[in-house]
């Protein structure tokens, strides 16, 4: 799967929190296009590659 996946960020939750369970869950390569701090909410688009 080769694609960008939008998540809405909740409080709480760092950047690499959100990419390590999308990375599990999908068993794919995650990246984020941008750090969002504990405190901060909003989009964070994540850029997903097949894994080879």
């Amino acid at each position: 799967m080769d694609g960008i996946l939008i998540v809405k960020k909740e409080e709480g939750y760092t950047s690499h929190d959100i990419v390590y369970k999308v990375k599990k869950a999908l068993n794919e390569k995650v990246g984020h296009t941008g750090t969002l701090d504990p405190l901060a909410t909003g989009v964070l688009p994540l850029l997903i590659r097949k894994s080879n």
